[in-house]
């Protein structure tokens, strides 16, 4: 049982995952009476859509009828028990992925050497994160797709390649986000990596250009996972047709949302929508966000939990829409990242205080527009502007003070023996 958790100590794991789990039981219940019995939900409005595509699909209908859904088929299909057993389903199913994600952090760890008593305090930084539990017992299926991400992680320090590229592909049919995880993985998959030895005994493909660059670890990854996604994609085109494409995939390319959101790109978008944009305004908004993502990916694509962090970081700072839901996305790899980190908890405790403080102060401007009807329109994006410059200068901080650490060197998993000094460089 030790092993299932990741720590040497049987104890250790059980009891803390066992307050994880009671922690969210506990919500899932209390939500389901304040829902019953409070003016104000508890269960965000997305299980709502949710639970409403999955009765259209039980209904022989399709789940795109539902204004507002803009996922995956595949959710409303493994949602469909909220309908027919209980409507509290995939409650149960996200916050039992939610304790996954912990136990996979304190995996990864053990993978990398760490002790067992910093991969305790790691794997608590995410079972008692309050935003991270109050996301999943709310209804959010953001740890869904923590748990695919870090089992990616772990096949490919395990040596388990071809998993790794269909579950990749099947992630990013979920979620789309994760294909930003693509190039930093294939660099990552170069003469290092693990498989090497056999790679050489079998090809014999030339070291320089083109073929030497396409070695048979990054076509395997590459064919697979693009064959999962083109797959389960295609079976959910000739279910839904272009209604799947255009909810599911295109939509989250062509957005444009006039509500205020934490992106510094909303008050344009408030202020141009009635004119519409044109295709170069909507594709325009990408490019730095890509092009970032770019060098993030050529400097840390060797230490590969470092570079999905910072990638996912910079990701959602960039983005045309932020929701508070996206930060799920790189709170279940600050874990990881931590014992390779030279940052002080002083220090790091005041980057989150910063980072909490931008926050609370977009709310505070969010409420006095959405619950006071006070025209903050400016005062919302100039807060808007506070948080995008907390979230870029304090990843700058976690780069700057980050101990790079590859996965492998010379086909060998790479070891953090020790827990980083109190005291930073």
């Amino acid at each position: 049982m030790g092993r299932l958790w990741g720590w040497e100590s049987d104890s250790a794991g059980r009891a803390l995952v066992f307050a994880a789990a009671i922690l969210r039981v506990g919500l899932i219940v209390y939500g389901d009476w304040q829902d019953a019995h409070m003016e104000v939900p508890y269960t965000d409005i997305d299980y709502t859509v949710f639970s409403d595509a999955s009765r259209l699909i039980v209904e022989g209908k399709s789940p795109f009828d539902r204004d507002t859904y803009r996922y995956s088929p595949l959710l409303a299909l493994i949602l469909v028990p909220n309908i027919v057993l209980h409507r509290c389903w995939g409650k149960v199913l996200f916050a039992a992925a939610d304790l996954l994600v912990g136990i996979l952090i304190s995996q990864v760890l053990r993978l990398r050497g760490v002790a067992d008593n910093v991969q305790v305090v790691c794997a608590a930084l995410w079972f008692f994160n309050p935003f991270t539990f109050a996301v999943a017992t709310r209804g959010n299926c953001e740890a869904l797709v923590c748990v695919v991400i870090l089992w990616i992680l772990k096949c490919l320090m395990t040596g388990r390649l071809a998993q790794a590229a269909i579950w990749f592909g099947v992630v990013v049919h979920f979620r789309i986000y994760p294909v930003i995880y693509a190039l930093p993985i294939i660099f990552f998959l170069d003469e290092d990596y693990p498989s090497v030895a056999a790679r050489i005994s079998k090809y014999k493909l030339d070291s320089e250009g083109l073929m030497g660059w396409l070695n048979p670890e990054r076509l395997t990854f590459g064919l697979v996972s693009g064959g999962t996604f083109f797959a389960l994609t295609g079976i959910c085109y000739c279910f839904y047709g272009m209604e799947f494409l255009q909810e599911a995939l295109l939509y989250h390319f062509m957005r444009t949302d006039p509500r205020h959101n934490f992106s510094i790109y909303f008050y344009y978008v408030y202020l141009h929508h009635s004119l519409g944009f044109t295709l170069l305004e909507r594709v325009l908004a990408f490019v730095p966000q890509m092009g970032v993502q770019s060098v993030i990916a050529n400097y840390f694509a060797k230490d590969l939990p470092f570079c999905f962090f910072a990638q996912t970081v910079a990701f959602v700072a960039f983005n045309k829409v932020i929701t508070a839901q996206y930060f799920v996305w790189f709170f279940c790899l600050l874990p990881v990242i931590i014992p390779a980190s030279r940052l002080s908890w002083k220090k790091g405790a005041l980057c989150m205080g910063v980072w909490t403080a931008a926050q609370v102060h977009w709310l505070g401007w969010a409420y006095l527009l959405e619950f006071r009807g006070y025209n903050v329109f400016f005062q919302l994006w100039t807060a808007s502007l506070i948080f995008f410059a907390a979230t870029v200068g304090i990843l700058g901080v976690i780069v700057h003070q980050h101990s790079l650490c590859p996965l492998f060197q010379q086909g060998k998993l790479v070891r953090i023996r020790r827990f980083p000094n109190t005291k930073s460089d």
